[in-house]
């Protein structure tokens, strides 16, 4: 009996790849990816020459890829995504005359794109992104007419411009060169792609202004373009894009040059009723905020910070839950939390001469006023009536029901008495957290959920008791220990085991920071992996915590890491204190980029998360507001400062930390730098993240 397909993928293996697989001679399918294979790739995989899907991808394999491609002559897939690859691209992989995928991506490979791989005619993917390579992208390149899917950024340094000939990749999908160091400006000849969907030139030098010809490109949904060297106007034609999603033009030069019936902004921007994030900060657009923004519903994420802008905030809509960072830096700019707007003379005069004109009118409306007073009275004495038949049924409403997931020597009177003011120590997006001793000597934090409508008695539940059931049942190391659930029809408390040293935030952002040595940041790195990768990969169904930070991960007495509030934020209403970004996607500074155009979030965005923890534990900053370079956040701040390069790991250490082993740092970097990977795909899993990190120590 022959073998045919071989799939041993995310088995969590840990040893060498025997060469042995060649013995194997009428394999089609290999499938490893997703494990812990490492040394050298046998490259003897060439005596395979029925194969015609290899997949390595994932793995910690190394050195030259000096494989004997020409005889693979079957092969369709090749992928060796995110291993340690190293050398130059090997030219003769372009002898593999049927492939169609090439994922070369995540690996460490030097030097420059060989020309030849613009003859590989039948490819419809290909990623080089992630690697140290550089020179200028080969116009070649622009003869893979079968392209689908470019990926050329992240970690490599091409320089000088974009290639007028990839105009000619008419099937092309996504085109991704962010991070790199292009200059010139961008071809109009990419006008012609009237398939691409996502287009990313983000991170670059790039100048000039937003060809004309992009009004061809109905299909697309993201524009990146953010920190870049773009100026000019933000063209109208913006309005001619129906299917745009995400709008990042943050960080340039784009002005108010627009005709003035337009308004810098157009406000055509405003009729994308599809656009759901929109970046225009750190440019020099003036004037108003056009009033058709305000009735953009779909927009979860908006910033409008450091510009010109003047005159007030148009009312109503989603702007008005935005935080006032999302307007700062615009001085003429009022109607947010931080700056209100306020009445002038002007306005005075104008609203004493309307008074004026209206003296003349006021007889003709006292019996409508008498009879809105009647009315008035009315509506008081129903109210009063309802109020009185609710506070009979009070002692009702306030009988607390008590769900115990351990056994407990305390009940809910004990639990309810932590409720006051005095008790309190801390308060966050889920709730307000207070501290208790009970009458056996056991210290438990009692945490008041807010943002849910009633208790969970309710009626309206939308599956929270049966969520909340899930979670106590819960037991690992490095999770925090849901005790009990107690709830009314009014308030639902949620028990948890107390932890001592508060939250990794507190302690890591505060006074005590200095004294969180290295040795304790990368147990603490370790542990907190250790309890997503339960949530993750050991729960059944899994359990994505959705809001992931610094702040939910807590410290006990002995400094170990517990996750908390894991699960809860799917339940959170927005009660109008968003910031930038939809609540039930996690907080500011840590949700994952795709948010804004999926509103979709899963295990890979519990991952993004995490990658800022570990940002936030190299450097020793927050994720926002703690940079220079203002407007960035500490995963752009990161990459700008480092060049993806994790040699340059030094210049971004925390300058309170006396010494640290550059091996560890170095290591704790590269997964961090997984992990915060723009798209959701090449992140790593938790189980590889608690892998790496291993490794580490």
């Amino acid at each position: 009996m022959s073998i045919v397909s071989l799939d041993i993928s995310k088995l969590n293996i840990s040893s060498s790849f025997s060469s042995h697989i060649t013995k194997l001679s009428t394999l089609v399918n290999v499938s490893i990816q997703e494990n812990s294979f490492y040394g050298e790739f046998p490259p003897e995989i060439h005596k395979l020459q029925s194969l015609k899907y290899l997949n390595i991808s994932n793995n910690m394999f190394s050195g030259n890829l000096s494989w004997e491609f020409n005889n693979l002559k079957e092969l369709e897939v090749l992928d060796i995504y995110n291993n340690g690859f190293n050398g130059s691209l090997p030219k003769n992989v372009t002898q593999m005359l049927k492939l169609k995928h090439l994922n070369f991506g995540g690996n460490y490979f030097n030097g420059k794109i060989p020309t030849s791989y613009g003859e590989m005619k039948e490819l419809n993917f290909l990623s080089l992104a992630g690697n140290d390579l550089s020179g200028e992208i080969p116009s070649e390149l622009g003869n893979l007419t079968s392209l689908e899917y470019l990926y050329l950024g992240y970690f490599n340094q091409f320089d000088g411009g974009i290639p007028n000939e990839f105009g000619k990749l008419y099937k092309l999908d996504t085109l991704f060169l962010q991070k790199n160091q292009l200059t010139g400006s961008i071809p109009p000849e990419l006008g012609n792609l009237s398939r691409l969907t996502a287009l990313d030139l983000s991170l670059n030098n790039l100048t000039g202004g937003i060809p004309n010809e992009f009004s061809n490109l109905q299909e697309l949904s993201l524009l990146n373009l953010f920190i870049n060297k773009f100026h000019g106007e933000i063209p109208d034609f913006i309005s001619e894009l129906p299917k745009l999603e995400v709008l990042k033009l943050w960080r340039n030069n784009f002005t108010g040059v627009i005709p003035s019936k337009l308004g810098p902004i157009p406000i055509q921007l405003a009729q994308i009723h599809i656009l759901n994030h929109l970046n225009v900060s750190w440019n020099h657009l003036n004037q108003s905020l056009p009033k058709e923004l305000g009735v953009l519903k779909g927009l979860t994420s908006a910033d409008f910070s450091h510009n010109n802008f003047s005159g007030s905030i148009p009312e109503g809509g989603q702007l008005s839950t935005f935080k006032s960072t999302c307007f700062e830096g615009n001085s003429q700019l009022c109607g947010y939390e931080s700056n209100p707007c306020k009445i002038s003379s002007t306005n005075v005069l104008e609203s004493q001469q309307k008074n004026s004109s209206r003296n003349g009118f006021r007889g003709k409306f006292k019996l409508v006023f008498a009879l809105a007073l009647l009315l008035c009275s009315l509506v008081f004495a129903i109210f009063a009536i309802i109020k009185s038949r609710k506070s009979r049924r009070r002692s009702h409403s306030n009988s607390w029901k008590l769900t115990a997931f351990q056994k407990m020597e305390y009940g809910s009177e004990e639990i309810v008495s932590c409720i006051k003011e005095s008790n309190v120590i801390g308060k966050g997006g889920a709730g307000v957290v207070y501290k208790g001793t009970m009458p056996n000597g056991d210290e438990i934090a009692v945490k008041k959920l807010l943002g849910i409508n009633n208790g969970s008695s309710s009626h309206q539940d939308n599956g929270f008791s049966a969520e909340i059931k899930t979670l106590g049942r819960i037991r690992h190391r490095y999770i925090v220990r849901l005790v009990a659930f107690c709830s009314n029809k009014e308030t639902n408390l949620l028990v948890y085991d107390y932890m001592e040293n508060g939250s990794l935030g507190e302690v890591l952002h505060g006074k005590r920071g200095e004294f969180l040595k290295w040795d304790v940041r990368l147990k603490i790195a370790v542990e907190a992996a250790k309890g997503l990768c339960y949530l993750h990969h050991d729960c059944s169904p899994l359990i994505i915590h959705r809001d992931v930070k610094s702040n939910n991960i807590l410290l006990n007495s002995e400094f170990e890491a517990h996750v908390a509030d894991f699960g809860l934020a799917k339940f959170m209403q927005d009660n109008g204190n968003s910031e930038c970004m939809s609540s039930i996607a996690g907080s500011y500074g840590y949700i994952a980029p795709e948010y804004a155009y999926t509103l979709k979030v899963d295990e890979k965005s519990d991952v993004y998360s995490f990658g800022v923890v570990l940002l936030e534990l190299i450097t020793g900053k927050r994720p926002v507001g703690d940079f220079e370079e203002e407007g960035l956040d500490i995963v752009q701040w990161t990459k700008m400062k480092t060049n993806w390069n994790k040699d340059m790991v030094i210049k971004i250490l925390d300058e309170r930390l006396p010494q640290i082993p550059l091996d560890e740092a170095k290591q704790m970097f590269f997964v961090a730098m997984l992990c915060v990977h723009e798209h959701s795909v090449e992140r790593p899993t938790m189980r590889e993240v608690v892998e790496m990190l291993a490794q580490a120590k």
